[in-house]
């Protein structure tokens, strides 16, 4: 194997992943960090088996199961009659029938797990990317301080505002999709009357647009409340802003009583606007790659954001894995794009549509889903002499 010289554009989950990996398949990774260091920051995250078991095979699933709570069951109820629709076991079920268990946890102490896995020397903060170019002998990136960096390869792994995507494909802005999210934490025993804390449940309301879902946080000691509604416009800079407790009960007044419950619970909360973009047809050019919300941003509909990112990290490496030089770089990103666009780009769609295990269904397609055994791209055979 030809050791390669490969950056990462952001080091968030899908970066640190992908570097990660890569390191241990032996190339000289460096990755470049729009932030000034690790800070934390961010909402919590839903790990579904797929992606749980990925981190596994880095070994980082047991510094993730310190911190992170392992839902009982995935529960779909009716937002008014309190109907349950749909019920499936996790935690010891889908350990047994997929490899790994469910996992919630807060996004810092997955960014912790992965940073300790990863030399820090190795991540260059506040560099900002301008420009990407690329010549037969590799890519040079450009960045906003005058600096530029030379690799044989280079991974966009810098979110929905893609600076490398931008670079390759132009620039095209996400859209507002009409919908808000609230996020919360409250303690577990503050609402200990409600049934299913333990559970990963989803309260589906009139309309695609409306629910509330709550799963465990910390062990088991905190419930975090995530709540969408549909809104108009969007003026504020910021896709983010403190949000008011009240707006949030008055949205869902006529939700069940379990689920208000949960709500008068909160003490302060955050109103965030959720944007997307369309699935693209190809993700690559050249020597560079996207992966994660770079190419495929998605709405948290299927809990799967940080799980495609993962998978993607992970086929991404397993491909670059077996290249013998840089020609074949171009060959390998292909048999990524092509391993990976048309599943991530159907459950962008499908985040899109917001149904999935509405009534219940067959969850195999997405939990089941192994980046460890995806087919990889041949070496080259060698060639006579």
């Amino acid at each position: 194997m030809h050791k390669l010289k490969i950056g990462i554009v952001g080091a968030g989950i899908g970066g640190l992943t992908a570097a990660i990996a890569l390191r241990r398949f032996g190339h000289d990774v460096v990755v470049f960090e729009h932030a000034k260091k690790f800070m934390r920051v961010g909402a919590d995250i839903n790990l579904t088996p797929n992606a749980v078991r990925a981190l596994d095979g880095l070994g980082i699933g047991e510094a993730i199961r310190r911190t992170a709570a392992r839902p009982t069951h995935r529960i779909s109820r009716t937002w008014d009659s309190g109907e349950e629709t749909s019920r499936l076991e996790m935690a010891d079920s889908a350990e047994q029938k997929y490899g790994a268990p469910q996992l919630t946890i807060h996004r810092a102490d997955l960014l912790a797990a992965l940073a300790e896995q990863f030399p820090l020397e190795q991540v260059l903060f506040d560099k900002h990317a301008s420009a990407v170019r690329e010549d037969d002998a590799g890519v040079t990136v450009d960045f906003t301080d005058g600096r530029t960096h030379r690799v044989d390869v280079l991974i966009g792994a810098d979110g929905i505002h893609s600076a490398v995507r931008t670079a390759i494909f132009g620039a095209e802005k996400p859209r507002f999709t009409g919908i808000v999210a609230f996020r919360a934490v409250v303690p577990a025993a503050r609402v200990a009357g409600v049934p299913n804390l333990g559970a990963f449940t989803k309260w589906w309301g009139p309309n695609p647009s409306s629910q509330i879902v709550t799963f465990p946080l910390n062990r088991g000691e905190d419930v975090f409340i995530f709540a969408t509604t549909p809104q108009d416009t969007w003026h504020l800079e910021s896709w983010t802003t403190q949000g008011s407790v009240e707006e949030l009960r008055d949205s869902y007044a006529a939700f069940h009583p379990e689920a208000r419950a949960l709500l008068a619970a909160c003490d302060e909360v955050l109103k965030t606007a959720l944007y997307e973009r369309d699935p693209m047809p190809s993700w690559i050019r050249g020597s560079v790659a996207l992966m994660g919300d770079a190419c495929h941003p998605m709405l948290p509909f299927m809990a799967q954001g940080a799980g495609m990112a993962i998978e993607d990290a992970v086929v991404l490496a397993r491909e670059l894995e077996k290249v013998g030089c840089r020609e074949e770089v171009s060959a390998a990103l292909q048999h990524y794009e092509a391993q990976r666009l048309e599943r991530a780009s159907r459950i962008q769609l499908g985040s899109r549509g917001n149904n999935w295990l509405r009534e219940g269904g067959n969850a195999d397609w997405v939990y089941g889903y192994d980046a460890w055994q995806v087919p990889t791209r041949q070496p080259a055979p060698a060639q006579a002499a």
